[in-house]
């Protein structure tokens, strides 16, 4: 028999799974309604968290771009610039929502180009990226004040928010979503890259475990470094040295390597976790 809380877990999953159908027809929607559109990406993953659809449709439509590249605290900007060609990324932004940074560049960027557009209503300025980008934290951040919902969740947002940058400017924020392609509950390699870059959520994603090995794998010792734990590049040695440190036991005394394995991927998505390596 299902325990509670997988009975909640499932019911979970089953709403993420309708909210998520309607989430490209709403981003759809938000391209057609804008003038501009800030793509949010993170600085640590730039590649990786590009929605190369949605890029191919603005262009489509003609519309202007910003490359908004949050979480830049936790980046080397120079040897960041080093490691992308920012020639197909522009205009650009640096921005650390978390530290507060980059915020007013980005919103004079914003009015720069807004005076470029021939319009007699309000320009609309859309915003897109990955789930967990930050979107809705760099919003409040632009307007001044706690309007555009967060959490700490992949996918939080539910539908479109509109909300005021200046009398002129209309910011559209829109739920976080993977590209189409690149999608599947069936691809562990591609559920484990989405929960690395934080399209999945540390709760939600299945078989956290294989998840840290892969991390292990790309980031090689940095969960070391960060835990101080010697594990050998070792995922199962890590996840049981860091439980037991933790204090994260099952009531035989074993690790409970679920909630360690958790534990890890809700510091890495919190940013908690700093890294050389970009992608």
């Amino acid at each position: 028999m299902p325990t509670k809380r997988q009975k909640r877990s499932e019911k979970r999953l089953k709403n993420i799974k309708k909210q998520r159908q309607k989430y490209p027809l709403l981003v759809k929607k938000i391209l057609e309604n804008s003038d501009i559109i800030l793509e949010v990406l993170d600085a640590r993953f730039i590649k990786n968290t590009r929605n190369l659809e949605l890029e191919k449709e603005i262009e489509k439509q003609h519309k202007k771009i910003i490359y908004v590249l949050n979480k830049s605290d936790l980046i080397d900007q120079k040897k960041t610039k080093t490691q992308h060609d920012f020639s197909k990324l522009f205009p650009y932004a640096f921005i650390s929502c978390r530290k507060r940074k980059g915020v007013k560049n980005l919103r004079n960027l914003i009015k720069r180009i807004s005076k470029t557009i021939e319009k007699t209503d309000k320009i609309s300025v859309g915003v897109i990226g990955y789930p967990n980008t930050g979107k809705s934290s760099m919003i409040n951040l632009l307007i001044g004040k706690k309007s555009a919902k967060t959490g700490a969740e992949a996918g939080f947002t539910k539908g479109v928010q509109k909300l005021k940058l200046t009398p002129e400017i209309m910011l559209l924020d829109s739920p976080g979503v993977i590209p189409e392609a690149d999608y599947s509950n069936i691809n562990k390699s591609a559920i484990a890259k989405h929960t690395i870059v934080g399209g999945r959520s540390h709760s939600q994603v299945k078989n956290p475990e294989m998840v840290i090995a892969k991390l292990m794998n790309e980031f090689k010792g940095v969960l070391e470094k960060h835990y101080k734990i010697q594990a050998k590049e070792d995922s199962e040695i890590l996840i049981k040295k860091l439980g037991e440190k933790k204090g994260f036991l099952k009531k035989e005394g074993q690790v409970n390597e679920d909630k360690t394995a958790r534990f890890i991927l809700k510091e890495w998505q919190e940013g908690k976790i700093k890294v050389e390596k970009n992608l």
